[in-house]
């Protein structure tokens, strides 16, 4: 009788934290602030948005270029995505692929896991948008202050596409 409780009691813990609605508050949120990080900081580089989106203890695992600091990844997006305007990588997000799931500390959200699937293309003046990557993306939001940062960054997975 005691294992059967303890079981039922593990399956409503597991039901009630699980991935939320994509209509919920928290689901928005973190779509705002996926938002926020890859259009405003990646796509359209501004350093203050994206610095601004980032907690001060960021580690970023990337399959290609390995593990990246605060300071490591800044330097790289200046370096390598915000260097040459005239071949621009940008990120989209694919439809329907973000996924979030709430962090609780003793009943208290403070933080959450969004997962999904985006898209990287190079943009060029007078050319069609050229679609260089896919990957998997993982990232942990931590609340800092009432304000979602991003703590941890995967990003793995990247498959070049196939004509």
């Amino acid at each position: 009788m005691r294992y059967t409780l303890l079981l039922l009691f593990a399956l409503a813990a597991s039901s009630t934290w699980a991935q939320v609605d994509p209509t919920s508050e928290l689901f928005i949120t973190l779509q705002k602030v996926d938002s926020t990080l890859f259009e405003k900081g990646f796509n359209q580089c501004d350093s203050l948005s994206l610095k601004n989106s980032i907690s001060r203890e960021l580690r970023f695992y990337h399959d290609q270029s390995g593990i990246q600091d605060r300071k490591l990844f800044f330097e790289n997006v200046e370096n390598y995505i915000c260097s040459n305007p005239q071949q621009k990588p940008i990120r989209r997000l694919e439809q329907g692929s973000l996924v979030v799931f709430p962090l609780y500390n003793n009943g208290i959200l403070y933080g959450a896991i969004q997962h999904g699937v985006h898209h990287f293309y190079i943009i060029e003046e007078g050319n069609e948008d050229r679609w260089t990557s896919t990957a998997k993306f993982t990232h942990v939001w931590i609340l800092e202050h009432d304000t979602f940062k991003l703590r941890e960054a995967l990003s793995y997975d990247h498959q070049i596409p196939r004509p």
